[in-house]
């Protein structure tokens, strides 16, 4: 394989997170020495276990003579280039394509890595989320590097692929972009400088066989197919692989079952992803959420549409906020999901439920064999999997 990173020593500050760990196990395998930190040790870390990695409240002091990168959690923690500056040295080392947009961008980059590895054009890629039978959310092939981008802090603009996936264009980073019009101008400016260009919402759903269901993945799967054709696989060569994808982790993933009970997990956090989980998980029975929301900002700017989104379902508890990367802002909670949602559904079995244990229990007192029970959301909602299940049982 060939070494284009021989001789460099990176040194990552957040090294355990979904992206980072990525790029660390890429850039070592391109011929970087790696090292890192992380203030808790993650499942992702894993997967590095060769590469040394600092776990502490603090961060240490990058080595002396090693070129620091940050990641976006820390930044102003920790002083180093970004993680938008790494990902776009490695997206400018090998010929890329790279999946941006609002919705659908980890399930759509999954399919073409699945597509590419099962046809044997052996790919790299860097994803978002776990692709369960590539095994990992990263890759080390020596052909097409598949990139899912991120346009939340803009750094998709730094990134010059081959190939540019837009799946869509919602309005859903409420402290990075002021209007849907600064969104859309982002990513024409950025494909501006790309040679092939796939734009998802133009092109009508794929019929085809697939394993995944929902409208919005029929969508994906259209974007995956005209992507790969600009790679040289024709959708003759596709669709047959394509068929036999079952999605990323935590989307629509499902967890088990209990009572009668099955019990789904997704990363679904904004309304027009909630609204199309609802849609592909109905079944005949009813449909059970406990809902996370995820940021303050968000949450402060959606809620009623949050709620609208939730309204399909038949009966709702919401968590508090997820907060990740933002403070606590006054007057913003998850109440503000239920106020309304109690406006526009009264009579549905509804709870306000901060904590996620109470939230599994309000849904388990009101189950039944032959329903659904989802846990939506992109913040640690899925710990309430494990309880949700005893208590079903």
């Amino acid at each position: 394989m060939a070494s284009p990173l021989e001789g460099r020593r990176w040194w990552l500050a957040g090294i355990g997170g979904a992206g980072m760990s990525g790029y660390a196990l890429l850039a070592r395998a391109w011929g970087a020495e790696v090292r890192g930190w992380d203030r808790a040790r993650t499942p992702y870390l894993e997967r590095l276990q060769d590469i040394d990695v600092d776990i502490s409240e603090d961060p240490p002091p990058a080595p002396e003579g090693w070129e620091a990168y940050v990641s976006s959690a820390f930044t102003g923690l920790v002083a180093g280039k970004s993680r938008a500056e790494l990902l776009a040295e490695l997206v400018s080392l090998r010929e890329t394509l790279v999946v941006a947009g609002a919705h659908g961008k980890t399930t759509t980059a999954g399919m073409i890595a699945f597509c590419l590895a099962r046809l044997g054009r052996d790919p790299a890629w860097l994803i978002g989320g776990d692709i369960p039978q590539l095994g990992s959310n990263a890759g080390t092939g020596e052909g097409w590097l598949v990139v899912e981008g991120d346009e939340s802090d803009r750094t998709i603009a730094a990134l010059r692929p081959r190939i540019a996936v837009v799946t869509n264009v919602d309005l859903d980073h409420h402290t990075t972009f002021g209007s849907r019009a600064e969104v859309e101008a982002l990513f024409e400016n950025w494909l501006a400088d790309v040679p092939d260009v796939v734009r998802g919402d133009e092109l009508p759903p794929y019929h085809g066989r697939l394993a995944l269901s929902g409208e919005h993945n029929r969508r994906n799967a259209a974007s995956a197919l005209a992507a790969l054709a600009y790679t040289g696989v024709s959708p003759e060569q596709a669709e047959p692989v394509l068929a036999e994808f079952t999605g990323a982790g935590r989307r629509l993933e499902r967890r088990g079952e209990a009572g009668g009970v099955e019990l789904y997990d997704d990363y679904a956090h904004h309304p027009a992803e909630i609204g199309a989980t609802l849609q592909a998980a109905r079944d005949g029975g009813r449909l059970l959420v406990l809902f996370q929301p995820h940021l303050y900002s968000r949450t402060r700017h959606l809620a009623r549409e949050l709620a609208a989104a939730l309204a399909a379902a038949d009966a709702v508890a919401v968590a508090e906020i997820y907060a990740a990367r933002e403070q606590p802002v006054a007057g913003v909670s998850g109440k503000l999901i239920v106020d309304a949602l109690a406006e526009r559904r009264p009579g549905m079995p509804l709870a306000w439920t901060p904590a996620l244990a109470d939230g599994a229990r309000f849904l388990a007192q009101h189950a039944r064999a032959g329903d659904r029970i989802l846990t939506v959301g992109a913040g640690d909602v899925d710990r309430a999997g494990a309880l949700l299940l005893e208590l079903l049982g």
